[in-house]
């Protein structure tokens, strides 16, 4: 069938990696980041063409109802196989596109999903909900159950924002509305939903409420659930919408059912979503600190003072010498604040003035002044040196890591949720411990550094990262092994599976052994209610009755 990807004017997206093909790391300069790596591969992985992978043979077709809005195009297959996790971008390298779906469907709309989970409950086909694909947790990739069939449901084409309460500041958004494109339609109005991942880009709507994303701002408001009104959700039973109110106590919350249910209760179709005023004035400072663990104090104060940064991200030592913000030992902590009405230069110099009272020092070079928005980026609360190479680095970072992982270089994440009074042996744990694991399995001392994206009043969100060579063709099974050890060492710290992850497939041995068992009791009934026949992305969070 004709490949239905849709068409723009836009770079295409990289079917295999992170983003655009456009933004990829050419080979030479896959090379010269691989040198920078002991032990990393001599010469990068090719990328293959489409027209060379082996997939599978299409093991079922549409009825002719639904053959205008299927594909089994190979493009659309390849790229809605897998997520972009490093585990996915090495096996796309590779060619292992054993898990390609047998078709893809791209609804135009609600009731076109509708007739897609009714022919695939009766036909025994599997429905893997996709938004945009950014998926880090395996959320988007089939692993098969031996159904009949597999379809991969692409909501892109329901991508707009149907109609906005300004007086009340909400909207109403299809979930597949991407990130930039969601903003573009609530700019004119003078609104944002203000929520903002590294995945912006390249994200839904619909995938931040499955997985209860995490935005780039860490305080208050910092997960989708705090931005959601009502949704609307499409399940093999009925179709679900909850009241539109601004709160509740009327039961357990029918929306809490559903966002994070990761498209195993349901498909999200749209929701109404809490918007703010756009900023207008912002400013931000960096404070270096010699040791980290007084800086993680500082922090901690921070995040009990009640001045709320939109920014508050600490650098751990190694972190920020691979940003290139710092050197020689240093931790460094990335200070924003924002307003869409107020000033915000003297709360700005209160958090500095506390980062100072507990060991740290202004960064060394401009520092960022209050200012009109209309002076820095719609996503960012940065603008002081250090901040802007942070952030740099940051956006840039999935490139890097598609290139490492052509050099054979295991260069992935994992992040977390714990209280203040654990994080200190927490940390000291994933160094010591997981550091020994990673020398075991890679023969090398690797490398591993921490940054905080968000913090609360009684804890923080630590996000690690590993980078280490890989021996070629077995750097899946090298990162589980790393990934099963990450994941016991923080359950044995007291830290959650993931912050803003999800939970996908790659965690749930994690987050099987983190939920209470009458509550996995419960979620099992809901998913054999809501999904009689179990089609609804199989494997993701509870295994369904098969019937």
């Amino acid at each position: 069938m004709t490949d239905r990807t849709p068409r723009s004017s836009a770079p295409r997206r990289s079917w295999w990696g992170w983003g655009t093909e456009d933004r990829a790391l050419s080979d030479g300069e896959c090379a010269a980041l691989g040198a920078l790596v002991p032990g990393a591969a001599g010469t990068p992985l090719p990328v293959p063409g489409i027209g060379a992978l082996d997939l599978p043979g299409a093991r079922v077709a549409p009825p002719a109802s639904l053959a205008p809005l299927m594909s089994d195009a190979p493009r659309d297959r390849a790229s809605h196989t897998y997520g972009k996790a490093y585990r996915d971008v090495v096996r796309a390298l590779h060619g292992d596109l054993a898990a390609a779906p047998d078709q893809v469907a791209f609804p135009r709309t609600e009731q076109d999903v509708v007739d897609v989970l009714d022919w695939a409950a009766g036909a025994d086909v599997a429905v893997v909900p996709y938004g945009a694909g950014s998926s880090v947790v395996g959320g988007v990739e089939y692993r098969g159950d031996r159904r009949g069939g597999v379809v991969s449901l692409d909501l892109s084409a329901l991508d707009r924002v149907l109609d906005i309460d300004t007086t009340s500041r909400a909207a109403r958004i299809q979930a597949g509305a991407l990130g930039p494109d969601l903003e573009a339609q609530l700019r004119p109005h003078g609104l944002t939903l203000r929520h903002f991942p590294q995945s912006f880009e390249f994200s839904t709507l619909g995938g931040w409420l499955a997985t209860r994303a995490g935005g780039h701002y860490a305080t208050l408001l910092t997960h989708i659930d705090d931005l959601t009104q009502s949704l609307r959700v499409v399940t093999p039973a009925g179709v679900d919408e909850s009241l539109r109110v601004p709160g509740s106590g009327a039961g357990p919350s029918p929306d809490r059912l559903f966002l994070g249910s990761e498209g195993t209760l349901g498909v999200i179709t749209e929701a109404w979503m809490r918007l703010q005023d756009r900023p207008r004035h912002r400013a931000s400072a960096s404070v270096v600190f010699e040791d980290f663990t007084v800086a993680a104090e500082a922090v901690r104060v921070i995040a009990q003072s009640g001045l709320h940064p939109a920014n508050c991200r600490l650098l751990d030592p190694g972190e920020a010498a691979l940003a290139g913000v710092a050197g020689g030992g240093r931790s460094v902590l990335v200070l924003g604040v924002e307003s869409a009405h107020l000033p915000v230069a003297a709360r700005l110099a209160e958090l500095a003035g506390l980062a100072r009272d507990h060991g740290g020092r202004p960064a060394e070079g401009p520092q960022g002044e209050d200012r009109p928005a209309a002076a820095a980026s719609a996503d960012s609360a940065s603008s002081d040196a250090a901040a802007a190479a942070w952030r740099s680095a940051f956006l840039r970072m999935p490139y890097l890591r598609d290139g490492l992982a052509r050099m054979s270089v295991i260069s992935e994440t994992f992040e977390t949720a714990c209280t203040w009074d654990r994080f200190p042996a927490l940390y000291e744990a994933v160094h010591r411990d997981l550091g020994a694991v990673v020398r075991r399995v890679t023969g090398a001392p690797g490398m591993i550094n921490c940054r905080f994206t968000h913090v609360y009043p009684d804890g923080p969100a630590p996000y690690f990262t590993v980078i280490a060579p890989a021996r070629r063709g077995s750097e899946v099974a090298m990162w589980d092994e790393i990934k099963a050890e990450a994941m016991r060492i923080l359950g044995e710290h007291g830290g959650t599976v993931t912050h803003h992850h999800a939970v996908g497939r790659d965690h749930r041995p994690g987050y099987d052994a983190q939920r209470p068992e009458p509550f996995a009791l419960a979620l099992r009934a809901a998913k054999d209610a809501l999904d009689p026949a179990g089609i609804l992305n199989p494997g993701v969070l509870v295994d369904a009755a098969r019937r």
